[in-house]
């Protein structure tokens, strides 16, 4: 049943990585001045993925307006302007790291009348303009609903949709008190049924919620249209942030792989260190079968 939350396991140790490759990454996003979700959220897997080559661009600045307990990313309730370069400046970075897929998040920014969706859709655009056969993911905010700001993204017709539903319900007040569960699950279908996109999810464990209370937020993911799902171990950024409850074991995470194939779901990663966007290729290659 898992470890209490004192030492990580073996089984969280990170191997560190450098080379030509994770330089070449880091002085590149230097050059261009962007933010991404590696470094700002301290994803675990930054030495694999930028040695690898790939990053996840971070829109809208590095600061968000929510106080979610679990989330690295500056936070302030008036975040900085909308830097009118970034989007040229990811659209450059993609085409001088030469993605076949690029995967673009960013912060939540309640303080814009859209919440960022038409910076969202100028980068859209304009990687579409520099690189037409990259392949975009967009791993985006809730946008508090407002279904104006979600359809003028939506209808950019990005390969995969994705919109993290984080945990399950009954931590919501504490993990992120600004969100609501079922709006996300709205927002899910809404890019299924009015979209017909390809649409991805993901969760993490260790915080406090039960395997039976993970398997109806996997059910409810599926019955939702949602077709690509991703579990991981929740890791705490600093002492400011919600502890962590305790260390989900890999073989804990091969049975959630197993109940959300049951599911329904077309592409399932669950493993400590699965996030929202590693490995995000491998869930491309099968979006166009699944909008």
């Amino acid at each position: 049943m898992g470890v209490g939350a004192g030492r990580k396991p073996e089984w969280l140790k990170i191997k560190m990585m450098s080379g030509a490759s994770f330089a070449a990454t880091r002085q590149l996003l230097g050059r261009h001045s962007l933010h991404t979700v590696c470094r700002s959220a301290m994803c675990p897997n930054l030495q694999d993925c930028w040695s690898r080559g790939t990053a996840t661009f971070l829109l809208l600045g590095n600061v968000c307006t929510r106080t979610c307990r679990f989330c690295a990313v500056g936070k302030a309730a008036q975040p900085p302007a909308l830097d009118p370069d970034e989007p040229q400046n990811i659209a450059l970075a993609v085409r001088s790291m030469r993605l076949k897929h690029a995967v673009l998040t960013s912060v939540t920014r309640d303080d814009l009348d859209d919440g960022g969706a038409a910076h969202w859709v100028e980068t859209l655009r304009t990687i579409r303009k520099l690189t037409p056969s990259t392949t975009i993911e967009c791993l985006i905010p809730d946008f508090q609903g407002n279904d104006a700001a979600l359809d003028l993204l939506m209808a950019e017709g990005p390969e995969v949709l994705n919109h993290n539903i984080e945990t399950v319900p009954s931590l919501y007040s504490k993990v992120r008190p600004q969100a609501s569960y079922t709006a996300s699950l709205k927002l899910l279908s809404r890019a299924k049924e009015l979209h017909r996109l390809a649409t991805k999810s993901g969760l993490m464990v260790g915080m406090g919620e039960t395997a039976d209370e993970v398997t109806a937020s996997l059910r409810d993911l599926a019955s939702h249209g949602c077709d690509m799902v991703t579990i991981g171990q929740y890791l705490q950024p600093s002492p400011a942030h919600l502890p962590v409850e305790r260390y989900v074991t890999p073989e804990e995470f091969e049975q959630y792989k197993a109940i959300a194939e049951a599911a329904g779901f077309r592409h399932v990663q669950s493993a400590p260190f699965v996030r929202s966007s590693w490995h995000a290729e491998d869930y491309a290659q099968n979006s166009e079968s699944l909008s």
